[in-house]
């Protein structure tokens, strides 16, 4: 067949399937056109979840009718005044959208700019134009486009359910939102208000975050805003701000992971990989944290030109970002301490609510003496009497045992330990309320953090073995842990071949102290063996000591001296990231006394 050129109406209808797949598609656009027009309120309004009705109302600066017209034209953009593709600094520079919109549905603008006497419309429908012609519009741009993809009825069996689409655009203009907290939005499907996003108030914009760490929560929720940790690092020209949430605020998905590039929404495999990164010391394999994070580069740093949907974007320096988020995250939970999200007294909470509707407590609760609710020193000792002698039979080495002061509960973060119950479990007393600690979660922390700092210092001291232990496993294991010898041995764990099914373990970390050697040798095998033989274990330092670290802390079930539960607490107080152990558990729950008090029918 001869070469022709194709139809215009044709040519927008292809362009049209790179850039519009759905409703959100269309919400997208326009909606980035009104904030590239400087709008501080964007209101959008759908029938059937955008598939018959969608409106864009803004109240920016506008357009005339000139501009109008060339707005329906392809490849016609106000974004690029010098016409340069690298210092890109808007949303809609392709100059696509809307003559894309148009050839798939019914399409008209009416805009009145600012400080002009009217508003004019102009339409586009399959392709063809009418106007500008005078219309009624107190001031700025509203978008209207009906009969989406009525133009090319194939595309229609493509959309999913009303609902489904809604809920695309309110994803995406929660993501525009959450980079333009000054701005607000309103969104309404078939005359039902479905999103409200007021702008940020005068009173915080002075201070530096809130206004942006209130619009994330107004998004992300109430539990994100109140356990998130501000960033705000700088390195090369690149800068990285914004809330990364604590470890125990963890979810089965990424999906509450937002990443923006100079203010633009991205998806990103290697921004997404960095977060992982810099929380795989605190957070099991299945589990993902929260986070909104902003990176501000210049533009020429940065390619967003790589995708017809503008959503993934290509740095010039791709190491470099990947070390600024991990660091700057790292650093941010390092400056955290000992925090643990406040969820976690919530969900206790909410498993200990159905106790609110007994009538009257248990005879054993009778005999406990109250003291404004709280605890009194009589019920502390009426408590631990009851639940668990206190020892000293336990391991020196492993659990510092320098006794603390004896001191109010005031004093200390974390409190004063009153109990231990079932062998596992601290109970401490605060100003305020109670802490409950999980003495292995919380000590298996405390020994992975002295581990790495160890090993980035003069490295892990090694305490030689009177007697060489003898581990038996099967030779693939034996063989894998070999394999490793040497940088074990970096580690403080010197191990040699003894026989074709056998090591023998000369020296172990000194931090770990009586651990059980065995078990340790053989949990490292396995999970060097399953790493395969590109693994280097450098690279997984920390999933290395955190196994070494699990074996060397205090089991559950050991009973511990008052002064070595408060040497544990102490210790907490001057770890960072000792709210969760080593797998993104929580090492602690407090409970206010307020709580407790509504708990039990008092407030």
């Amino acid at each position: 067949m001869p070469i022709r050129l194709l139809p215009a109406n044709l040519v927008n209808q292809i362009a049209a399937g790179e850039v519009i797949e759905r409703p959100a598609s269309v919400v997208k656009e326009l909606v980035e056109n009104s904030i590239d027009a400087g709008a501080s309120r964007v209101v959008v309004e759908l029938r059937e979840g955008g598939k018959s009705f969608i409106s864009v109302t803004d109240d920016g600066h506008g357009m005339r009718p000139p501009e109008l017209e060339l707005a329906i034209e392809r490849h016609a953009t106000s974004k690029l005044p010098d016409d340069d593709l690298v210092h890109i600094g808007f949303f809609g520079f392709r100059g696509e959208a809307l003559p894309s919109i148009g050839a798939v549905g019914r399409l008209s603008i009416a805009s009145r700019a600012r400080g002009a006497e009217e508003a004019w419309i102009i339409r586009v429908e399959g392709g063809m134009k009418t106007g500008p012609e005078p219309t009624a519009l107190s001031a700025g741009t509203r978008v209207e486009l009906r009969d989406l993809f009525y133009a090319v009825p194939a595309r229609l069996k493509f959309l999913k359910t009303a609902r489904s689409e809604q809920n695309a655009v309110v994803e995406i203009l929660e993501r525009l939102a959450m980079a333009h907290p000054d701005v607000a939005f309103a969104l309404t499907d078939d005359g039902r208000n479905v999103l409200r996003l007021d702008a940020a108030k005068a009173d915080l914009v002075d201070q530096p975050g809130a206004a942006q760490l209130k619009r994330l929560g107004d998004v992300m929720g109430r539990d994100f805003s109140d356990n998130a940790v501000a960033l705000d690092v700088e390195r090369e020209g690149f800068r990285l701000s914004g809330f990364a949430g604590l470890p125990t605020l963890n979810r089965a998905t990424s999906s509450m992971q937002y990443l923006f590039v100079n203010g633009r929404p991205v998806r990103d495999r290697l921004l997404q990989g960095a977060i992982r990164g810099a929380y795989q010391d605190f957070l099991a394999r299945d589990r993902h944290p929260l986070v909104a994070l902003f990176i501000d580069c210049p533009p020429e740093l940065v390619d967003v030109n790589v995708h017809p949907a503008k959503a993934e974007v290509r740095f010039q320096d791709a190491a470099l970002v990947r070390g600024l988020l991990v660091g700057g995250i790292r650093r941010a939970l390092d400056a955290a301490g000992h925090r643990a999200s406040t969820t976690v007294a919530g969900q206790t909470l909410a498993a200990l609510a159905p106790m609110s509707g007994v009538s009257a407590p248990p005879a054993s609760y009778a005999a406990m003496p109250r003291s404004g609710g709280g605890f009194s020193a009589g019920a502390a000792q009426a408590a631990m009497s009851a639940c668990a002698p206190l020892s000293s039979e336990m391991a020196r080495p492993s659990m510092p045992v320098a006794p603390a002061p004896e001191a109010a509960p005031n004093d200390y973060p974390l409190g004063t330990a009153r109990a231990q119950l079932f062998g596992t479990y601290v109970v401490a007393q605060t100003k305020d309320g109670i802490v409950i600690v999980d003495q292995h979660a919380a000590h298996e922390r405390l020994v992975l953090e002295r581990m790495k700092a160890a090993l980035a210092g003069q490295g892990v001291r090694r305490q030689a073995l009177l007697i060489p232990e003898i581990v038996e496993m099967p030779s693939k294991l034996t063989n894998a842990l070999l394999s490793r010898a040497a940088e074990l041995e970096e580690l403080g764990l010197v191990i040699e071949a003894f026989g074709n099914d056998a090591v023998a373990v000369r020296e172990v970390p000194a931090l770990l102290g009586q651990s059980d050697v065995k078990s340790l040798a053989r949990d490292l095998a396995e999970e060097i063996l399953e790493l395969g033989a590109a693994f280097k274990l450098k690279e997984r330092l920390e999933d290395i000591c955190g196994t070494m670290a699990c074996h060397g802390s205090v089991r559950a079930g050991r009973q511990l001296t008052g002064p070595e539960m408060d040497a544990l607490l102490r210790q907490m107080e001057a770890t960072p990231h000792s709210g969760q152990c080593n797998h993104g558990r929580p090492t602690y729950v407090e409970l206010k006394l307020s709580d407790i008090e509504r708990l039990f029918g008092r407030r």
